[in-house]
């Protein structure tokens, strides 16, 4: 893996910490779209760039907006602490989890780009590419490969997605319009 991998996750995880671990609500907000954008940018070099667009959409945008304007809306609190005290016994129980988790993940992972990755169809595994190819219009009857794996392979999950950023967009403009017209 390049540097600006191990750059970006101690970014993220040093955000991720951060956002726990900070008591003032307007420093979590901030350090939380940071948190989003450095998702974005690791999606993208993973080759995701629709998860990419919607991380940076939603979880940088959209929900960086609600909360600061949540926080005009109401009283912020004021703190005495900058950081919260760190509670010992849950951050033991999370660090076992994560070493279990990167444990099980990491063996199996490939690297971005490797050419002999299942997805290629390399060592008798037929690729899910070719299969959609070859196979699309005899399963679905739709013409252009992209729009039956997007419509019918993958549909409950563009549903969803298109659920999540529709919600989304119709929150943040009554939000917007409540906020413009009070």
């Amino acid at each position: 893996m390049s540097a600006l991998v191990y750059t970006l996750a101690a970014f993220i995880l040093a955000t991720a910490v951060a956002t726990a671990l900070f008591r003032d609500v307007l420093a979590v907000i901030i350090v939380f779209g940071a948190y989003s954008l450095g998702m974005a940018i690791l999606y993208t070099y993973l080759l995701a760039p629709d998860v990419a667009m919607t991380e940076a959409a939603i979880g940088a945008g959209v929900t960086t907006i609600l909360l600061l304007l949540t926080i005009v809306r109401t009283s912020r609190p004021t703190t005495d602490r900058l950081v919260e005290r760190i509670d010992v016994p849950a951050l033991i129980v999370v660090s076992a989890f994560v070493v279990v988790l990167l444990a099980a993940v990491l063996p199996e992972m490939y690297a971005v780009g490797v050419t002999d990755a299942p997805i290629w169809g390399r060592g008798g595994v037929e690729s899910p590419s070719v299969y959609y190819i070859e196979n699309t219009y005899e399963d679905t009857h739709v013409h252009n490969a992209v729009t039956s794996v997007l419509a019918a392979y993958r549909g409950f999950d563009t549903f969803g997605e298109a659920v999540v950023v529709f919600a989304a967009g119709v929150s943040t403009l009554l939000v917007l319009k409540r906020e413009v017209f009070v």
